[in-house]
């Protein structure tokens, strides 16, 4: 039994637009244009699949005037990312629209506190597969195949980068063609939710990367009306990506800013339709409009009711203005943490003053625990293993020093993230092609230990309240030995002190003086216990080591 079903275009100042699918044989279906900038035409459908797009007189200045055009319907939940014409898919059951028939199982699984996360940042194309791995990508399926291993290292969140239909077989996924729909080529709109719903299931919250200063150039909206969206000319054109959304640009006909209008409604579907549970915020140094910022976040967490949300922003170089009590941002991402650890652990340099600026970011003004994600690398850069074995160190004395970077990752102030493999020892350098993860790795003792020190480190980030505060002191600090110390507290009583070597000389019967507290204390990463008095703990410390200490 056929239903009637409405498709709309919101196209306001174009002269024509028609509708076209597979229930029409592919012909041009008229569509009338209301006064609120919507055109509209209604179909009888039975339940079932099919495919459709719009043809529409543009008004983008790289077409001739009013030259009819074709285009993806911009608010398609769902594209068939493998043909060449890329038609939107509307799926009918029991006469309404759906996008699925998912049936989400574990939404009353409690979930983390921002301030209690250790996020993972993935790509799922090169993250699943395993020792022999049959797959030219990976897939949502396959990421779900390995949560028992993400368990098994302890991280809480996972953050996936884009997913939202892009152009091509392989790509990062910033450059977003198709806002509303998810790649196809990683597998279905309800393989998806299947891969966030086993995530909560197992307590991990999901956050996914929002590209909201750009599109691909292609994108449908450039087709319609390219400057009605888009700013004419790139604002910074050394950091210019693909057309840049106008957040300043108001419609008074339609008392709309159609820019933050589409961002909104793609931010509302997103969360409400996927369960997200935060997003990172692309180049939010590029968007620079911190009202349209602060407006984005409330519709998320809107969006998302009362469950925690966390909308952190990619802003480089970092600032804490995006952040705090005026900033629109929960956390940014802590790029100077990364730009200053790792040439500490590369041996260029040792600035006692800068380390304690990232370690404990109050100093430049963060207020928060939540205010900075903390890492090592992530997707823009190198594997840590890759930048070390450039500069000759290998082996054994690569991970001594990937260990101390894990130890300060997790237990600075701030929120700790991972890029995918660093736990236990990747090695590849950046690349934009495909760069799976070498499980095998994990076969060999060195990188089973390095995942086996990031896994207690983890399980003292998430189970200590000291770690979950601001407070930070550094009470011994040697500049001339590359050694110091701080300690992390909370009020009641939970205690931890890292001691740090940055040199590479082996610190035989070494005194850490004005130790926080006398008595029994237990080194976390070797298991065991020192007794500490006269307020002084002594302590065989190796190169390039961090030894943690917790207070019984």
């Amino acid at each position: 039994m056929a239903h009637p079903i409405e498709f709309t275009l919101f196209a306001p100042y174009n002269a024509g637009a028609a509708l076209m699918g597979s229930f029409s044989d592919w012909q041009a279906i008229p569509m009338e244009k209301g006064k609120d900038g919507f055109f509209r035409v209604t179909v009888d459908l039975e339940d079932g699949e099919y495919f459709y797009k719009f043809r529409v007189q543009s008004k983008s200045w790289f077409f001739e005037p009013d030259q009819w055009v074709d285009i993806t319907d911009p608010y398609a939940t769902d594209v068939d990312g493998n043909s060449a014409e890329e038609n939107g898919i509307v799926r009918i059951k029991d006469g309404e629209r759906i996008v699925d028939t998912y049936v989400w199982r574990h939404d009353d699984q409690p979930l983390p506190a921002d301030h209690e996360l250790v996020i993972y940042e993935m790509h799922v194309a090169d993250f699943s597969g395993g020792e022999d791995d049959p797959y030219a990508r990976g897939q949502y399926q396959h990421v779900v195949e390995k949560l028992d291993y993400l368990c098994e290292l302890g991280i809480n969140a996972i953050e996936l980068m884009p997913v939202k239909e892009y152009p091509g077989d392989y790509s990062w996924g910033y450059n977003p063609r198709h806002f509303f729909a998810p790649e196809s080529s990683y597998g279905t709109t309800a393989d998806l939710k299947h891969l966030i719903d086993e995530c909560h299931g197992r307590g991990i919250r999901v956050l996914m990367d929002g590209i909201y200063n750009h599109s691909e150039s292609t994108c449908p909206l450039t087709q319609i009306d390219h400057d009605y969206w888009y700013h004419h000319d790139p604002k910074d054109p050394e950091f210019n990506w693909g057309p840049e959304f106008n957040y300043e640009h108001y419609d008074k006909a339609l008392e709309t800013y159609p820019a933050r209008r589409f961002i909104g409604d793609t931010v509302r579907y997103w969360v409400s339709e996927y369960h997200l549970d935060g997003i990172r915020y692309d180049a939010a140094r590029q968007i620079g409009n911190f009202d349209f910022m602060h407006w984005i976040v409330q519709e998320a967490k809107q969006a998302a009711g009362p469950k925690p949300f966390y909308n952190v922003a990619e802003y480089i170089p970092d600032d804490p203005s995006i952040t705090n009590l005026e900033g629109p941002m929960d956390g940014c991402w802590h790029d100077s943490f990364y730009h200053t650890v790792l040439p500490h652990l590369l041996g260029d340099t040792f600035d006692l003053e800068s380390l304690k600026n990232v370690l404990d970011p109050k100093r430049r003004g963060y207020m928060g625990i939540t205010n900075t994600v903390n890492y090592l690398t992530n997707h823009d850069h190198n594997h840590v293993m890759a930048d070390l074995g450039e500069r000759g160190i290998l082996g054994e004395a690569a991970f001594r020093r990937r260990k101390l970077g894990a130890a300060l990752v997790m237990t600075a102030v701030g929120i700790p993230m991972l890029w995918m493999g660093e736990e236990f020892g990747e090695y590849k350098t950046k690349t934009i092609d495909s760069a799976k993860i070498d499980w095998t790795l994990l076969g060999h003792d060195d990188n089973r230990s390095l995942f086996e020190y990031y896994k207690g480190l983890i399980a003292l980030r998430k189970t200590n309240p000291a770690l979950h505060t601001t407070n930070i002191e550094f009470f011994h600090e040697n500049p001339e030995g590359k050694v110091f110390a701080y300690t992390r507290w909370n009020d009641e009583g939970s205690r931890v002190v890292v001691v740090v070597n940055f040199s590479d000389q082996f610190l035989a019967g070494y005194q850490v003086p004005h130790f926080p507290v006398n008595g029994t204390w237990h080194e976390w990463t070797a298991n065991y216990d020192v007794e500490v008095s006269n307020d002084t703990l002594t302590l065989d410390l190796g190169e390039y080591e961090a030894q943690v200490f917790v207070w019984h």
